[in-house]
C-alpha cells in the first residue's frame, strides 16, 4: 500500500544501466503516476536512449506510458561516450523486449510544457537522472510554464567528494554544465542529489543475487543490471546506485539529509568542467541532499521492486 498520495511524475533520462533501475524502481511504486519518460542524449546516442526507455516499459507492460524524445546533445558543448560502462545497447547486455508502442514525439520540452499547462499548478514533479539540457530548454522556451513545477529532483554533482568523469565534475553535471547552471537558477523547487550521497547507496553481489532470486522481471533484470554495471567497472565489492536515488528520496526524503546551498556550476573548457562549489556570493540556492541512510534506502528499493 502507498505511504502517501500517488504523485505525477516524468522521469527525464538516459538509459544508462542505473537509469533503467530507476526507471524500474518509479514503475513498481504506487507512490507514482508515471505519466511520460523524456528522452535526453548523456551516456549513449539519443537514439539508443529513446529505444532504451520504451525496452524498459516493455518489461512492465507500460505501453500507456508516451516516450517523448529531446535532446540529442548539449545546449553548446560536445557531449561524452559511455559505451565501456553502460555496453552498445546502453543496457550492459541485459535482455529487454522491444518497445511497446512508437515513439510519441521528438520535442521533450514542448511536450513537457503542454502538460504542465493541462495539469493543475504544482502537481507535475521531474525525477531527473541525466544531464539537465530538457529542462533547460524547458526554462528558457517556455519559462511561464517551467514555473509550474511541483518539484525537480536531479541526480548530478559532486561536492565535496572526488568527481567521476573528471578530478571534481560528475557526468550529468559534466555533460551540459550550461544546462545545469540554467536549472539551478531558474528558482525551481530543485533538490540535488549528488555524489555525495549516492556512493553511500551501494549494492553487494549479495544483493544482486537476491534480486535475481526472485520471480519478478522487475527485480531479477535489476539484479543483472547492476551485475552488468559490475562487470564493466573495476575494484570493490560494491556498486553505488546513483539515479535510483532519485526516486528513493522521492518515496521517502527522510532517509536523506539536505542543506540549503549555494551552488555554482563551472562551465570552463578545463577538466573540472561540470564540477560544484560553494560560493554564497555567485552560487545559486538549491536544496543538496548530503546524508542518506544506505541501508535503508537499500531496503526500501529491494521492497518496491519486489512488490
Amino acid at each position: 500500500m502507498p505511504t502517501a498520495p500517488a504523485r505525477t511524475v516524468v522521469i527525464d533520462t538516459d538509459p544508462g544501466i542505473d537509469d533503467a533501475v530507476a526507471i524500474l524502481l518509479a514503475l513498481k511504486s504506487a507512490e507514482f503516476d508515471v505519466r511520460g519518460i523524456t528522452t535526453v542524449a548523456g551516456n549513449i546516442g539519443i537514439a539508443t536512449t529513446t529505444r532504451n526507455a520504451g525496452r524498459i516499459l516493455a518489461l512492465e507492460n507500460r505501453a500507456d506510458v508516451p516516450v517523448v524524445s529531446g535532446a540529442a546533445g548539449p545546449l553548446s558543448r560536445k557531449g561524452f561516450d559511455t559505451t565501456e560502462i553502460h555496453g552498445n545497447d546502453g543496457l550492459g547486455g541485459v535482455a529487454f523486449p522491444e518497445p511497446l508502442a512508437p515513439v510519441a514525439g521528438n520535442d521533450a520540452p514542448a511536450w513537457l510544457a503542454k502538460l504542465l499547462d493541462e495539469l493543475p499548478t504544482g502537481s507535475l514533479d521531474i525525477l531527473a537522472l541525466g544531464p539537465l539540457t530538457n529542462i533547460a530548454r524547458l526554462v528558457q522556451d517556455h519559462p511561464a510554464s517551467a514555473k509550474r513545477i511541483g518539484r525537480v529532483i536531479a541526480m548530478g554533482g559532486a561536492v565535496h567528494e572526488p568527481g567521476n568523469i573528471g578530478p571534481r565534475a560528475e557526468f550529468n553535471i559534466a555533460a551540459d554544465p550550461e544546462a545545469a547552471e540554467i536549472v539551478f537558477a531558474a528558482g525551481l523547487n530543485f533538490t540535488l542529489i549528488p555524489l555525495d550521497v549516492t556512493r553511500k547507496v551501494r549494492a553487494t553481489r549479495d544483493y544482486t543475487a537476491a534480486l535475481q532470486a526472485t520471480s519478478v522481471p522487475a527485480a531479477k533484470a535489476s539484479g543483472e543490471l547492476i551485475d552488468a554495471y559490475f562487470q564493466s567497472t573495476t575494484g570493490g565489492e560494491s556498486r553505488p546506485l546513483h539515479d535510483p536515488c532519485v526516486m528513493l528520496f522521492a518515496l521517502d526524503k527522510k532517509l536523506f539529509g539536505c542543506e540549503p546551498l549555494k551552488i555554482a556550476v563551472d562551465t570552463g573548457t578545463t577538466r573540472d568542467a561540470g564540477a560544484l562549489t560553494i560560493d554564497d556570493e555567485k552560487g545559486a540556492a538549491i536544496s543538496v541532499a548530503m546524508k542518506v541512510d544506505g541501508e535503508g534506502a537499500l531496503k526500501l528499493q529491494f521492497e518496491r521492486l519486489v512488490g
